[in-house]
């Protein structure tokens, strides 16, 4: 249907449009930046039903303003729908009603929020969340269970490091899981101890494993409620689109079921978990890829950890932990098998990898891979490609491999990777320029809950380079910077093509989707310092408007 729009409606305006062009329902008149390089710029776009009319000067699209078509006069910038490709999104939501720890800048604040939060709910009640980072804390000292025993003793508790790959128990937690002195060391974590051999309470990794077992899973109810929250959130923000890794099943059916309800308002591709691949495919055969509102195409596996939790695979030892290169979370063998294995069932296969060694082993698997079972497009993608040796970043095009990073790690990283790290490896940290240069695509998006879900964060920290903490006013790494552009592109037309939905979204121009954000600004003109504080003024997803700021 679209397609035949699309060769309808470029005969007719070959033509000069006259009578016979149709009414749109929706006109927007204003600057359009298209993403489409054939067309980057116009004056207004036309909308019909959930597809995109005409794009063009004002005089092009006022053709088709008839006596019922609404227009809607814009000032700042209409861009593509804004998409995220990497972000975990039940967690997303429920983080929004969980304990917010993520700028606590002290032990004491740290504490006083979890006793607040533990008062507000009833007792027995497991309290997550917390997305804390022990970098803004003096000393960078790792919190502990003592600091929150007292304060729970009717709740378990176990709140997470914001990038994922720590959290803290307190002892009623690690009680109900049965991590004791005796707990033997997990393959691919590490549980932090006392000299004496007693837990801290600081999992890393795999070892968070026992308490993911005694945690309950959502109910339908909580999780409906999360993806919903998450979509409303991720609409404010612009974003029409987002490809949720690590998905777990209950949060792929909480979407179909708000689809069911007529409350779907984003775009959602899933990947679950690499280890369950053969239920992916299976369910694949049983039900399909999806359509473009829900589609389950892909897995995501881990080779590494975190940078900030001192777990990300490198070929040299941490400054600051010389006894550690990090930590190999899911083991050669084994990734060697289920990629392979994804790979021969036709799935899409994405994998977190942050340390050198982790990304030169993922593309040596990749590439086995590819010669293994002979071309076809799979478009697989390195999930952060965070710390890159000039070796790596030359593979990723010849390969075809995607580059899927995310660009506000740079600015909260740049803190304190100088503490982990060397300086000639921190040449190749968020490598995103010579990621482009070396001709490879580049993949945005933001690892919520990890980083905030802002897009405009994440173009600010593209752009400019800098720190949040503002040490870095000249950039930090500033040759990795990239054009404003660039990181638009690669949040709109490359996030589409990194989850083969190109024909779909990611451009303005006829017959694709009409998914498009309305922004406040043109952020072509504003001072890069200004890019963070751009907002959405209005999200149009498949032509409905899902989001409109409040004039207040």
């Amino acid at each position: 249907m679209r397609r035949a729009l699309a060769v309808l409606l470029t005969g007719i305006l070959a033509c000069g449009g006259g009578s016979n062009v149709p009414a749109a329902d929706l006109v927007l008149f204003g600057p359009v930046w298209t993403g489409n390089p054939d067309q980057p710029v116009a004056g207004g776009v036309a909308i019909s039903g959930d597809s995109i009319l005409a794009v063009g000067d004002s005089a092009v699209v006022a053709a088709f303003v008839g006596t019922e078509t609404r227009t809607e006069y814009v000032a700042g910038l209409i861009t593509p729908g804004l998409a995220d490709d990497h972000v975990h999104f039940s967690d997303g939501g429920m983080a929004l009603g969980q304990v917010d720890l993520r700028d606590a800048a002290t032990p004491e604040e740290f504490t006083q929020r979890i006793a607040a939060f533990a008062k507000s709910i009833p007792a027995g009640q497991w309290i997550l969340g917390g997305i804390w980072d022990h970098e803004n804390f003096p000393g960078a000292e790792l919190p502990r269970r003592e600091w929150i025993d007292s304060i729970t003793p009717d709740h378990p508790v176990f709140i997470q490091r914001l990038d994922g790959h720590m959290g803290l128990a307190n002892t009623k937690a690690l009680e109900l899981a049965g991590v004791t002195r005796a707990t033997a060391e997990v393959p691919g974590g590490t549980i932090v101890r006392d000299p004496d051999g007693e837990p801290t309470g600081i999992l890393k990794d795999e070892a968070m494993g026992p308490l993911w077992t005694v945690i309950p899973s959502p109910s339908a109810e909580i999780a409906d409620s999360a993806v919903v929250r998450a979509m409303r959130h991720a609409n404010s923000l612009g974003i029409t689109a987002v490809a949720a890794v690590s998905a777990p099943w209950y949060e792929i059916a909480a979407t179909r079921r708000i689809r069911e309800a007529g409350q779907q308002s984003l775009r959602v591709s899933f990947y679950p978990a690499l280890a369950g691949w053969q239920g992916v495919a299976d369910t694949i055969a049983a039900r399909g890829l999806g359509d473009d509102w829900i589609r389950v195409g892909g897995v995501k596996g881990f080779v590494d950890g975190s940078l900030g939790s001192t777990t990300a695979l490198f070929f040299e030892p941490y400054l600051d932990e010389p006894r550690s290169r990090g930590l190999m979370v899911t083991p050669e063998d084994s990734l060697r098998t289920w990629i392979g294995a994804a790979d021969s069932a036709g799935l899409q296969v994405v994998v977190h990898a942050i340390g050198e060694r982790a990304n030169a082993l993922l593309l040596d698997i990749f590439d086995s891979v590819m010669t293994a079972h002979g071309p076809r497009d799979r478009r697989f993608r390195i999930e952060h490609a965070q710390h890159l040796r000039p070796e790596e970043i030359a593979r990723l095009a010849p390969l075809g491999v995607l580059a899927s990073m995310q660009p506000f790690h740079a600015a909260d990283d740049g803190r304190w990777a100088h503490k982990r790290i060397r300086p000639t490896q921190l040449e190749g940290t968020y490598a995103f320029r010579s990621v482009l240069d070396a001709g490879a695509t580049l993949l945005f998006g933001s690892d919520w809950t990890v980083a905030p879900l802002s897009p405009f964060d994440g173009l600010w920290a593209a752009v400019a380079r800098e720190t949040v903490d503002g040490a870095n006013p000249d950039g930090w790494i500033p040759a990795q910077r990239i054009t404003l552009e660039e990181a638009l592109t690669a949040y709109t037309r490359a996030n589409a093509y990194g989850t083969f939905a190109e024909n779909g979204w990611g451009t303005i121009r006829p017959g694709m989707l009409a998914d498009i954000a309305v922004l406040d600004r043109d952020l072509r003109t504003v001072p890069t310092a200004e890019l963070r504080e751009a907002q959405a003024i209005m999200t149009i997803v498949g032509g409905n408007v899902v989001y409109r700021r409040s004039a207040n």
